[in-house]
């Protein structure tokens, strides 16, 4: 298996139980349109799970934060890394343990990939100073959220990021 199909399947399962366990609080329209929005991120519709992520936040309470994640993803995914950045980093500032581990992956990520995207445009010391930011926040997550990384992506992803800095 994967390591993005191990994650991916975590967090439908973690959704399914939250969305199961509202009960009355979120009702089955909440529902539906998270997998609309899931199910569009999962296939590569980006635009269409964005909106759906950004209906969705208004009303989703105790879930926002996840919602949040997911949006980011939507939108490291679809290549607009400054917003995943953003997004992912404040959410990695107001949360602790495992969600503020899972938020810094995604900055770290979409950090990186900006850094390369700055770099192939010849702005040399913008892409090093995203390459810099995407190296701190991927180190925390290898060193205080190591249970995240199983597979060693993010530490694998770290050291591309020293060797390119170090080729600078």
């Amino acid at each position: 298996m994967q390591a993005g199909s191990f994650s991916k399947a975590g967090l439908v399962f973690c959704a399914g139980l939250l969305l199961g366990s509202c009960g009355d609080t979120i009702g089955g329209g909440f529902q539906s349109q998270y997998a609309v929005a899931r199910n569009a991120l999962e296939v590569g519709d980006y635009a269409r799970a964005k909106r759906g992520y950004q209906k969705l936040l208004s009303q989703a309470g105790p879930l926002a934060p996840r919602l949040q994640l997911e949006y980011a993803h939507a939108e490291l995914r679809s290549g607009n890394y400054a917003e995943a950045a953003r997004i992912a980093g404040d959410l990695a500032a107001r949360q602790q343990g495992d969600a503020r581990g899972a938020a810094l992956a995604v900055q770290g990520t979409a950090q990186h990939e900006q850094g390369l995207v700055l770099l192939s445009q010849g702005q040399v010391e913008p892409g090093k100073a995203q390459l810099k930011a995407a190296q701190a926040a991927l180190g925390e997550v290898v060193k205080s959220h190591a249970d995240l990384d199983p597979l060693g992506s993010m530490a694998g992803r770290r050291a591309s990021i020293a060797a390119r800095l170090k080729a600078l």
